[in-house]
């Protein structure tokens, strides 16, 4: 493992600062989970815990059923990086949000809208998709934000509309109930 050069002591509680470069690097907040770890070395992995993740495959298996119905990109993530994605942009898989999709989760807002107009939001850090429409719902699973659910769509002659609205809430409201199980 590669050494950061950063030391840290343990305190009389047994806890340890983990450096504000680090946690900024991994998009690390206060009260995120994290889970702990060893090897057979004795080294000790901290890993973000996403619990949504815990969940991808059935994620993946609603994200297709959603793309299928829409006839969109369905996209499922965490609070970091899509977690499942059907219909197109497959390269998005795995890919960390933006920060503006990051914000609008955490502040619990949903999204609708089309390329140009004012609320319009990359939703992801590399940027690169050229899609025409998106809309975005937070899941809310026990009253915290764990992920969100995303529809996008490149076909610039359609918006969008009510039936994406409340098919994306409908989808994150199950997906949130599915994780309080």
């Amino acid at each position: 493992m590669k050494a950061t050069g950063i030391v840290r002591r343990i305190d009389d509680l047994g806890r340890i600062v983990i450096p504000k470069e680090i946690r900024r690097t991994l998009r690390i907040r206060e009260s995120d989970p994290l889970e702990i770890f060893t090897d057979r070395e004795g080294e000790i992995i901290l890993k973000k815990y996403s619990p949504i993740g815990e969940m991808s495959t059935f994620a993946k298996q609603y994200a297709e059923s959603l793309a299928q119905v829409s006839g969109h990109t369905a996209m499922v993530a965490d609070r970091d990086q899509f977690i499942a994605v059907s219909g197109g942009y497959k390269g998005l898989l795995n890919k960390s949000i933006s920060k503006q999709l990051e914000d609008k989760i955490t502040n619990r807002e949903s999204v609708m809208a089309a390329r140009g107009d004012r609320g319009f939001i990359p939703v992801c850090e590399d940027g690169g998709e050229d899609y025409q429409h998106e809309a975005i719902a937070p899941i809310i699973c026990e009253g915290d934000v764990i992920g969100a659910v995303v529809l996008l769509e490149d076909d610039n002659k359609g918006r969008m509309g009510e039936v994406e609205q409340k098919l994306i809430q409908s989808a994150a409201g199950f997906l949130g109930r599915q994780m309080e199980q």
